[in-house]
This record gives structure tokens, C-alpha cells and sequence, in this order.
């Protein structure tokens, strides 16, 4: 068998077929302090955590810092993807030009940061995958690897977690004011790179719908396709609206959640 076909297999059964052992290393590892951590595995990399992971032969990559030694080997032997059903959530702050205009490059940079290390946290905390930040930008994926069919309804567990962690549903309102987009479909997913500069990522047009929906939704809302609305099982009787996206020739239908809504807390059947 050539080996682009062996490594779109290897991809095909690494991405469909839930992983418990990855699972449960996933969730230890994220009790550990200290980020950044792998955006695949989510070994911590500094700290007590950190030390714990070099005990068992874990550490940050010295070519690629986005991965763990033993992830990053993984991705290089494996080098392709394969398409598999998932699930994608966009978030950034909304309005960051004008704040950083209010504050300094360095005050501006520790909101990046917090931004940074809440929404990895959040991530890994609903079975997801950090595909990578973007200026203000977080852009994470959901395949069935870790939470079978219920990628979207971790997708948008997540996104809501999101805005609570960024204090949206406080009184004294958020202290980054997020938008957020979630989308389902049919993904390309896998490692691209040449030789070890080797990344993980997703492709394909559900990619493209995701970041749209996240671009139009305000800050403390989150926009939902019909599709991943379906998949993660939110009431039918929610309010539902048609949104032109840009660069699409069709229009969507999309669902809006707040956390301050009275609906969101029980909008999953």
C-alpha cells in the first residue's frame, strides 16, 4: 500500500474511532498547572506540570513549540489527513482594535495571554482540539476522536463556556467581549508541513462557514448552524434566523445563543 493511502488510513481510524486512553490522558493532563500545553495531547510544558511530563519522556518540541516531542513524531510519521465528520468552533474578541487603542502593548498583550490560556483550558476541557490563535482569534476543532457523535454539542458547550469564562454572564459584564461561530460538516483533517515543520490542521468549506458565523455574531452571542444545532441536540423551538454570509452563494440558517439568555441553560434536549 502506498504511503498516502496507509496514512489517510492511519487518520481515518485515529479520527473516527473514539479514543478512551487519549481521553482519560487528556483529562489528567489538563488537572496539571501550567500553560502552554500540546495542542494535540495537552501535556503542560512548564511548571510542576511540566516537570511531571518530562518524568514520562514528555516534552515542548525545540522545532515546533505548538506540540510535545511525542506528538509532533506522531505527525511526522503520519504526514496526510482524512476526511471524517467534526465539528468547528471561531471566537475572537470583538472590538480589539479599540481596545488596545485604550491600552498599552503590554497591558493589550496580557489580555491576549488570559485570552489565550482561558480558551485552551475551556477546549481541552470539552474534549476539543486547539487548532491554532490568530491575533485574537481561537480557532478549535471536534472530531469524533474524543467525543464520538457529540462533537457538536461539545463544540457549542464549549463556545458557551467561553463566554462565561470571559465574564459575560457577570454583572460587571465581560473583560474580553467575545463573538463566537459554530459549524458542522465534512472536514479534511490531518498534518501538513514539510520535514519537521510539520502543523495540525483542518480544512474544507464547514471551516470557511465557521469563521463567517463568527465574524457577524456580536459580542456575548453565539451563532450556530442549523446543522451543528441539530447534531448537538438544541430544542427545536429555538428562535432561528437566516443569515447571508459572505463570499457564500447560499444562505444559512443559524440559531443565536447569550449565557445571559434564560433559554441557554436549557437548550440541549
Amino acid at each position: 500500500m502506498p504511503a498516502a493511502d496507509k496514512n489517510e488510513e492511519f487518520w481515518r481510524d485515529f479520527l473516527s474511532h473514539p479514543d478512551s486512553l487519549m481521553r482519560t490522558g487528556r483529562r489528567f493532563f489538563t488537572r496539571l498547572p501550567a500553560d502552554p500545553r500540546c495542542r494535540l495531547c495537552a501535556a503542560p510544558f512548564r511548571g510542576g506540570g511540566g516537570r511531571v511530563m518530562r518524568l514520562i519522556g514528555k516534552r515542548q518540541s525545540s522545532v515546533n513549540p505548538n506540540y510535545c516531542n511525542s506528538c509532533e513524531k506522531v505527525l511526522i510519521k503520519h504526514h496526510g489527513g482524512a476526511e471524517v465528520e467534526g465539528s468547528l468552533l471561531f471566537a475572537d474578541i470583538r472590538g480589539s482594535t479599540g481596545l488596545a487603542e485604550k491600552m498599552t502593548p503590554t497591558g493589550f498583550r496580557e489580555v491576549l495571554d488570559r485570552f489565550y490560556s482561558t480558551a485552551s483550558e475551556v477546549v481541552f476541557g470539552n474534549d476539543g482540539m486547539v487548532d491554532k490563535f490568530v491575533g485574537d482569534e481561537l480557532v478549535a476543532v471536534f472530531p469524533p476522536l474524543l467525543s464520538a457523535e457529540r462533537h457538536a454539542e461539545r463544540a457549542v458547550k464549549t463556545a458557551r463556556d467561553l463566554l462565561r469564562a470571559t465574564g459575560h454572564a457577570d454583572p460587571g459584564g465581560p473583560w474580553a467581549p467575545i463573538g463566537a461561530g459554530v459549524h458542522t460538516g465534512r472536514v479534511w483533517f490531518g498534518a501538513v508541513g514539510e520535514g519537521t515543520h510539520v502543523e495540525m490542521t483542518v480544512v474544507g468549506d464547514p471551516v470557511n462557514v465557521a469563521a463567517r458565523l463568527a465574524a457577524r455574531a456580536e459580542a456575548g452571542e453565539i451563532l450556530v448552524s442549523a446543522a451543528a444545532a441539530e447534531k448537538a441536540g438544541l430544542e427545536a423551538s429555538l428562535r432561528r434566523q437566516t443569515l447571508e454570509l459572505k463570499g457564500r452563494e447560499e444562505p444559512i440558517e443559524v440559531v443565536s445563543l447569550r449565557v445571559d439568555s434564560q433559554d441557554v441553560a436549557e437548550v440541549m434536549n
